[in-house]
């Protein structure tokens, strides 16, 4: 037997008259309703938005996530694309750090753009296939980042699908996008 709510549908199996068996179907924005509609009014609440997108964000789909990441990070209405991903740079780990670094060094033909910023990591190459560790990851500031995430997006478009899908493994940095990006990631799931 089948029963509907406003949150979706109840199953229940019914055996000998009672009930063994209820199942609860809702949508996952349905489940965080609650949360979202509260940034529906023009002039939604700044005080736990970044908390609340924190929330929305370890329980949306990582797809989902990273196609929002992606646009908050090509939206100009939340800033520059380096200016995220250096907003981000600034709350990862070492891991993180040198994740995200390799796919914007990837994006402008390699680590000689470090060079070209005047930064020079003792041990690393030049190269295309040149790869930043954690440990040498530490020492980029996200001056730096910001600068080589602003020349990937001009070399190479994509790279901005790229960081929304890589930051997308880790929701638990998107506080670091700040108050207004999370106010504007919200509004954009509602329209969903």
């Amino acid at each position: 037997m089948l029963k509907a709510t406003k949150l979706g549908y109840i199953q229940v199996n019914v055996s000998n008259g009672e009930a063994v068996a209820i199942k609860c179907r809702m949508s996952i924005l349905d489940q965080l309703g609650g949360i979202l509609n509260q940034y529906s009014s023009p002039n939604p609440p700044q005080e736990n938005a970044t908390a609340h997108f924190q929330q929305v964000a370890t329980q949306v789909p990582r797809p989902q996530l990273g196609g929002l990441l992606s646009n908050i990070f090509g939206s100009p209405e939340t800033g520059t694309f380096g200016d995220n991903i250096s907003q981000m740079y600034t709350q990862s780990d070492p891991q993180q750090k040198a994740g995200i670094l390799n796919r914007l060094l990837q994006a402008v033909g390699g680590a000689g753009a470090l060079s070209s910023l005047g930064l020079n990591l003792p041990g690393l190459g030049s190269g295309a296939d040149t790869t930043i560790s954690p440990t040498q990851a530490q020492q980029v500031s996200p001056a730096t980042v910001k600068e080589v995430a602003n020349q990937a997006q001009q070399q190479n478009p994509g790279i901005v699908e790229q960081a929304g899908e890589f930051y997308s493994h880790h929701p638990q940095l998107v506080q670091a996008l700040g108050t207004g990006a999370a106010i504007w990631a919200m509004q954009k799931m509602l329209k969903r």
